[in-house]
């Protein structure tokens, strides 16, 4: 859970972890494993008073040294952890007695907290559990790891000494279905229970039909289409501006997603005090595309751009075609790669081998981890090798900005940077949607406040 930076296999694990706070429904950072916490009043130590009597799978009782552990697992750059930058400010971890930890900074971190609150930085490991978490993860959330078949499905059985009450399930089966009208025929031919996204264009017919369950929200994510910046061409301004002049955000929306959502020029969740709502998006303009190109050294028919496109999401591919027509008229020769997720995570995710590709993400409600994560030089998220000196600058700015008003606004500056440079082109946010058998119980507990996990604790089969 340290190491992953994709939302289906945390979607999967949030069900086996559990972290030391979580988020109430309005994104308030309450305990979790931590039966309460507090921060000194100089902002720079935290003190975490933990649960007695946790129980990890492995059968171990949880204390402070399983939660110092943790963090310095996390934060040791030869862990791979995704967020290890959350602990970059920490200067000591201290635990004075079994149920108590003391984490002290060395500069003020303002998000620290509601960065512990996701499972990536804030979940708790049994101490040395390390080197088996990738293979078996074993953690204190209220289903145990059973089994994996690579690239098929993952089993997780109820955990009955979870700390919060059993689930009611005795088990879940995760099955990987990438393939949107396959998932639909098993939901209704009854082999499977539930499904996450419903294909957005069957949405409306399965309302109709009130055969089956159908939760929605929004949003679920926010999608982007990606610009390698070490690949010459986008190390220009212009030609990134004009790649996102290329585009009707409106009609991609329409063509690849039926409507499911809705355009955005910033990637902050709406709701947020962060969200820069001035923005709009810049509007189709091939002719003057054209002409940012020509005026950067790129005439019609010079530039060559390979699209690698994951079949994972199939409204990237969708998107990826639609996009060729409309690159043709502004003389981009836009070709198309199509790769499985494991292919894209290792080229595009690792290796950052790739010109051009499109990502959404889940879970970013936390602006220090969208921006700082995405889009600081040093990001573990920033596969794209942005490099702005200013952005830096703020999302450093940010995190020792104590009132939230103040720093909303240096969020609210960072987006306007993003849109000016166009670093990447923002396309919309996507609406979530679930389907289930009438047999299935609780969904109204199952979605997480981030609008991305799936907790099973409280879902029911009834009889």
């Amino acid at each position: 859970m340290h190491q992953t930076g994709t939302a289906s296999t945390g979607r999967v694990l949030q069900n086996v972890h559990n972290s030391i706070v979580t988020v109430d429904q309005d994104l308030n950072v309450i305990p979790m494993l931590a039966e309460s916490f507090e921060q000194s009043d100089d902002g720079l130590t935290y003190t975490f008073r933990l649960r007695p009597g946790v129980k990890f799978h492995n059968g171990s009782e949880m204390t402070s040294a399983d939660v110092k552990y943790s963090f310095e697992r996390c934060a040791n750059p030869d862990t791979g952890a995704v967020n290890f930058e959350v602990f970059n400010a920490v200067e000591s971890i201290d635990t004075p007695d079994p149920l108590t930890v003391v984490v002290t900074l060395n500069q003020i971190n303002a998000p620290f907290l509601s960065r512990l609150a996701e499972n990536g930085a804030g979940v708790i490991m049994p101490e040395g559990s390390g080197d088996v978490q990738g293979e078996t993860p074993i953690g204190a959330g209220p289903f145990r790891f059973v089994r994996r078949e690579f690239g098929n499905e993952v089993e997780l059985e109820r955990f009955d000494d979870y700390w919060d009450g059993p689930a009611y399930l005795e088990r879940v089966i995760a099955r990987e279905i990438p393939e949107p009208t396959v998932r639909l025929t098993g939901l209704r031919t009854g082999e499977l229970h539930m499904i996450n996204d419903i294909p957005a264009d069957r949405i409306g017919e399965i309302e109709d039909a009130g055969e089956l369950q159908v939760v929605k929200w929004f949003p679920l994510n926010w999608d982007f289409v990606n610009l390698n910046h070490t690949f010459e061409p986008f190390q220009d301004a212009r030609v990134r501006r004009a790649f996102d002049m290329i585009i009707d955000k409106e009609v991609l929306l329409e063509g690849a997603l039926w409507g499911q959502g809705a355009v955005t020029a910033s990637p902050s969740y709406p709701t947020s005090a962060s969200f820069n709502a001035d923005l709009v998006q810049r509007p189709q303009d091939i002719e003057g595309a054209r002409a940012l190109l020509e005026e950067a050294g790129y005439p019609p028919g010079s530039l060559d751009i390979v699209f690698k496109a994951t079949t994972n999401y199939p409204y990237h591919i969708e998107s990826a075609q639609i996009l060729v027509e409309w690159f043709r008229m502004a003389g981009v020769n836009l070709t198309i790669e199509q790769l499985t997720w494991a292919d894209w995570l290792s080229q595009c995710w690792v290796d950052r081998d790739f010109q051009m590709t499109m990502m959404n993400f889940f879970t970013l409600w936390e602006p220090d981890f969208l921006y700082y994560s995405l889009f600081n030089t040093v990001g573990a998220f920033n596969y794209r090798s942005v490099s702005d000196p200013e952005i830096d600058a703020l999302t450093e700015e940010a995190r020792i900005t104590v009132d939230p008003a103040e720093r909303a606004e240096i969020y609210k500056a960072v987006q306007q940077r993003l849109f000016d440079e166009a670093h990447d082109i923002m396309l919309w946010f996507r609406n979530g949607s679930i389907g289930a058998q009438p047999s299935v119980g609780g969904l109204d507990t199952i979605v997480h406040p981030n609008g991305s996990n799936l907790n099973f604790h409280k879902v029911w089969l009834n009889a």
